[in-house]
């Protein structure tokens, strides 16, 4: 993960690559289905939850998606 830091402002922001972004919804996407058993019909859903859990993490941690 590439982390810049900006020095005007107070806190440091890092920037995370839309494609490690994209990684880490894949993964986090993959163990839901995992955990259903791979159920059909639900693989929106789980990228959808994933993406949303990634943006919180992301912010959490004062990560900028880039």
């Amino acid at each position: 993960m590439e982390t810049e830091y900006s020095s005007s402002q107070s806190s440091h922001i890092g920037v995370i690559e839309s494609d490690k972004f994209r990684q880490m919804v894949a993964e986090r996407a993959y163990y839901k289905a995992e955990k259903r058993g791979f159920t059909a019909g639900h693989d929106v859903e789980d990228w959808l939850k994933a993406e949303s859990e990634v943006r919180e993490q992301c912010a959490y941690w004062l990560l900028e998606i880039k």
